[in-house]
């Protein structure tokens, strides 16, 4: 996928971040992976380049406030480190449809000794 801004290649396959060890999969799930996007200053959040002309990171000084730094607008909605934590994972992992259904019968076991 290219980030629409840039001629870069995003890191996203198949509605994932493989890039980050621990992230879930997004596919099948009612959360919908988003594309990067360009804050009020600046600087592109959500393309795991982390890299951007205008960050204060690029620009840091001792007259920089770190407090800039804070907020929502800082925060990828999809593509964001707390998403790595299990417990973020499991609210992936129940927002997915049960794929199929086990066979069952109504009066018999059929897996009975099978195991």
């Amino acid at each position: 996928m290219k980030h629409k801004n840039k001629e870069q290649e995003l890191p996203y396959i198949d509605e994932t971040m493989p890039h980050q060890i621990n992230s879930p999969s997004f596919k099948g799930s009612s959360i919908k992976m988003q594309p990067p996007f360009i804050n009020e200053h600046g600087v592109v959040i959500g393309d795991s380049l982390y890299n951007s002309e205008d960050s204060p990171l690029n620009n840091w000084s001792d007259q920089v406030d770190p407090s800039i730094m804070a907020g929502d607008q800082w925060v990828h909605p999809t593509n964001d480190i707390g998403w790595n934590s299990t417990e973020n994972r499991e609210l992936v992992e129940k927002s997915k449809e049960p794929k199929g259904v086990p066979f069952t019968h109504p009066d018999k076991d059929v897996s009975y000794g099978r195991d």
